[in-house]
């Protein structure tokens, strides 16, 4: 995981929720845009509560399917915190986190689905 010490190298030129698409969309100042689905966002929040404060405690979370983005606020001028619609609201998003996550979508999302299936959960409601 992309820690707050290596935001420096990470500027976000644009951010925009798509809340019909139920997307965030990442732009850096290296001209990399991302389109982030909300479920993998609040699933893979950095969070205590999802993380955990070890990566063995990381926690699976199902039933997100559907979550969206109702609030985006600015943590100084390197991250963001997002709230979800399922009123999850305590990961602070890092600019070098965000381009994690966009970077290495498809492998997350293989992984959580993966975990997911592993638990016995599921991504519905």
């Amino acid at each position: 995981m992309i820690t707050p010490e290596g935001h420096e190298k990470y500027v976000v030129t644009e951010l925009r929720v798509k809340k019909e698409e139920k997307t965030l969309i990442v732009t850096f100042d290296s001209g990399e845009t991302f389109q982030i689905p909300a479920e993998l966002l609040r699933v893979e929040s950095p969070s205590a509560e999802v993380q955990g404060h070890s990566p063995d405690q990381k926690k699976i979370i199902g039933s997100r399917r559907h979550v969206g983005i109702i609030g985006v606020e600015a943590v100084g001028n390197y991250a963001v915190k997002l709230t979800f619609d399922d009123l999850h609201d305590t990961g602070i998003f890092t600019w070098g986190y965000l381009h994690y996550l966009g970077e290495n979508m498809n492998e997350i999302w293989d992984d959580y689905l993966t975990n997911l299936e592993a638990a016995g959960l599921s991504r519905d409601p």
